[in-house]
């Protein structure tokens, strides 16, 4: 059994133009049934066809209504004139030496996201954007230099996984039974471009969609979103998604981390622990984890270490240790590789984990802080991105 937690009351869906056909991608189960009945499916029929369409869109990956063979010819010729199955557009795909593979997507309106697929020996995890740009500006974060276009459609972050499960051919063939060998794509990490808390609703559906039992059944175990600090929405995550959570922390003091992560100066760092400590999903089962991004000379000393340890008693956490991926313009240094086993032996000997992540795609510019969508509004100057990180006298 795949746990779903309960959703609150549906958000209704925003009037199209008399005609125009409606995307299914990304809507939850009852807009779905909202919209079957209004496209003249009876009322005590729709809970069923509702399951049908569904599984069909999400467990078999079918994107022709004629295709979908248990429901009517004439059930399926009304589904097709009132909907369509859509998913973003691949513009680009790369494969790093690595086996890492990037995706650049276009989405309406001609923006572009992008999303990223890591293989691993026991898993493969997809990090999946959540904005098109950020509206947080981390001074260390590639992305951040692109200011905020907008939010994405619990479509368009659904979408996502789908058009990945297409790459991997990894939908069950027509006529077989679904697949039971280890997955492709197992885990879920939203760490791509965005801050998912500021997008809370459609993050919401779009893994409720993917958690799902009868559709890409995902466990909410195996999905990790991943936030700045956006203190209110944090409880909320943990009762309407249940996922589990990863915190950019990246400092220890609030004067630094104002500067690497502007957030704090609105959720200073006591304020978000304590947030944490209050997790409702919280236990030695389900850590937070901490991201911490290792920059020479500005975060990574002994006594940032040690700070860091004091700072997160009593919650259950691991430290993941986050070797700075350089990007063109970038106004910070990697730390040293000794500096940084020296920093993860002492959180290591604290009783934590820390885990020294390994750069993956670093030669496609897939790597954790390096993605970034060709189609950037607002580009900054090499001077802006100093000036922002408080280094533009070095």
């Amino acid at each position: 059994m795949h746990e779903v937690p309960v959703k609150p009351e549906v958000v209704p869906l925003p009037r199209v133009p008399a005609g125009e056909a409606r995307n299914l991608v990304g809507k939850t189960r009852a807009q779905l049934r909202e919209l079957l009945i209004e496209a003249g499916t009876p009322e005590r029929q729709a809970g069923m066809r509702v399951g049908q369409v569904w599984q069909w869109i999400y467990q078999k990956g079918v994107r022709d209504f004629a295709l979908m063979t248990n429901l009517a010819k004439d059930y399926r010729a009304m589904l097709a004139e009132r909907f369509t199955i859509e998913l973003p557009e691949v513009v680009t795909r790369q494969v790093s030496q690595d086996g890492t593979r990037k995706y650049l997507m276009r989405i309406a309106g001609g923006h572009e996201v992008e999303t990223v697929y890591i293989p691993e020996q026991d898993r493969g995890t997809l990090c999946i954007s959540s904005q098109v740009g950020c509206t947080l500006t981390c001074s260390f974060c590639h992305t951040g230099t692109q200011k905020l276009v907008r939010n994405l459609t619990p479509g368009e972050i659904v979408g996502q996984i789908m058009v990945a499960r297409d790459d991997l051919g990894e939908w069950p063939e027509p006529g077989r039974a679904p697949k039971n060998e280890t997955r492709l794509l197992s885990n879920i990490v939203l760490m791509g471009m965005g801050e998912p808390l500021y997008n809370f609703e459609a993050v919401r559906d779009a893994m409720q969609i993917a958690m799902d039992g009868e559709g890409i059944s995902l466990s909410r175990r195996r999905i990790t979103l991943s936030t700045s600090g956006v203190v209110p929405k944090i409880a909320r995550t943990a009762e309407e998604i249940g996922c589990l959570l990863a915190v950019s922390f990246h400092a220890t003091t609030d004067a630094v981390r104002d500067r690497l992560v502007p957030i704090n100066r609105k959720w200073n760092i006591e304020t978000l622990l304590e947030a944490l400590r209050s997790y409702p999903k919280l236990s030695n089962s389900e850590r937070i984890t901490f991201e911490y991004v290792m920059l020479d000379g500005v975060n990574d000393s002994d006594e940032d270490a040690r700070r860091l340890v004091r700072l997160i008693q009593r919650i259950p956490a691991k430290i993941n240790l986050i070797p700075f991926n350089e990007w063109p313009g970038a106004p910070y240094r990697r730390s040293p590789q000794g500096r940084i086993r020296a920093f993860a032996d002492i959180i290591y000997k604290a009783g934590y984990a820390s885990p020294i992540r390994t750069p993956r795609g670093e030669d496609i510019m897939a790597a954790c802080g390096q993605l970034k969508s060709a189609t950037e509004r607002g580009r900054k100057s090499r001077r802006d991105i100093a000036g922002e990180a408080g280094l533009s006298g070095r």
